[in-house]
Formats: structure tokens, sequence, C-alpha cells
């Protein structure tokens, strides 16, 4: 997983579109926890739209 959040954000929301059917799934297929994730991306200002599927803006 990318390290820079902006890559990160881009590549999660692109694995979710393209592969994985939650981010609970994608946490898991790569080995990290789905908090940290949600962390990560939550300190650049985005949360978790379980209906899209996809990263949001807040």
């Amino acid at each position: 997983m990318p390290k820079d959040p902006n890559m990160l954000l881009s590549y999660v929301n692109t694995q979710l579109r393209d592969y994985y059917e939650s981010l609970e799934d994608l946490a898991s297929a790569a080995g990290v926890p789905e908090e940290e994730i949600i962390t990560r991306l939550a300190a650049i200002g985005y949360v978790y739209d379980e209906t899209l599927k996809r990263f949001i803006t807040k």
C-alpha cells in the first residue's frame, strides 16, 4: 500500500471499484488493518462511504 496519503486514496478507491466488494475485503487481502486505512485517509479529509463503496470528502 502506498505511504503517501493521496496515492493511498487513489489506490484504495481503484481497488474497491475494480476488485473488492468491501473495505474489509481489501484490507484483509493487503494484510493491513481496516482502521489503519480509515485513519490515514481521515487525516487528509476523507471518510469511507459504505453505500458508494469508496472514500469521499467529509
